[in-house]
């Protein structure tokens, strides 16, 4: 486990100690945001367990918006720069942050990697995180908004059992919708309901980058996310009423 946001034996690493580092990550997130603010560049937190599918969202997200938006990403993997690469074929700026053993990505992290972007001409920056569905929720990036990438392959439980990350998302993606008449015991108003009992204002949008179902109600979403930011998004992505 994680020797920095102490996610290991609490006894390793001190409540004040892990203060400190937050409050050092705090710091710099809040110089990450304000660069972001100043060249009009959105920043997206991009979360999720691996395999959930944060990487081919991108991939349709930019097919979609190709000529349209700039993109940017930087992709958070504890090794390789496999994420990167399909990225950049996509037609995404990319670049990768290999973390070794941490299992999230940190502000630090975040401002080192932009020296190996052009991210002052980009619209949108999205930062895809290490698959995890603990320690990146812990962690201000300078992010403008977080997004959950969440499959139905991973069943109906998991915001239940990992409340943190959903109840600071500002949208829920739900993906692999396409998969569902294939997965027995598996309901997409369960986990609506599951959302339902973490987030303050639950906000999902079911999503297959396969059929293409839900698509374009995720980049209206990030068209309202340009404009207004994430205090003044409309709750129109999703209701609890499927």
């Amino acid at each position: 486990m994680c020797d920095t946001c102490g996610c290991g034996d609490p006894k390793v690493v001190p409540v004040d100690v892990h203060e400190r580092i937050l409050a050092g990550n705090d710091r710099a997130a809040a110089h990450n945001r304000v660069h972001f603010r100043e060249h009009g560049v959105v920043a997206v937190n991009l979360m999720g367990s691996p395999g959930a599918g944060k990487t081919a969202v991108l991939e349709t997200t930019a097919r979609r918006l190709a000529g349209r938006e700039r993109l940017g990403a930087l992709a958070g993997d504890l090794a390789t720069d496999r994420d990167a690469e399909r990225l950049r074929a996509a037609g995404i700026t990319a670049a990768s942050i290999t973390t070794g053993s941490a299992c999230h990505l940190d502000a630090d992290m975040v401002h080192c990697g932009l020296h190996e972007l052009p991210w002052r001409d980009l619209d949108y920056l999205f930062i895809e995180n290490v698959g995890n569905l603990v320690c990146p929720a812990i962690y201000d990036l300078g992010q403008e908004a977080n997004v959950v990438v969440l499959s139905v392959t991973e069943g109906e439980d998991k915001p239940l059992k990992y409340p943190v990350m959903f109840r600071k998302a500002d949208l829920v993606l739900i993906t692999k919708i396409d998969l569902l008449p294939h997965l027995a015991g598996v309901r997409l108003e369960a986990i609506v309901d599951a959302l339902a009992r973490v987030m303050p204002e639950p906000e999902f949008i079911p999503l297959s980058v396969v059929t293409g179902e839900g698509v374009e109600r995720w980049l209206a979403w990030l068209e309202r996310l340009e404009r207004f930011g994430p205090a003044r998004l409309s709750r129109t992505a999703g209701s609890l009423r499927l």
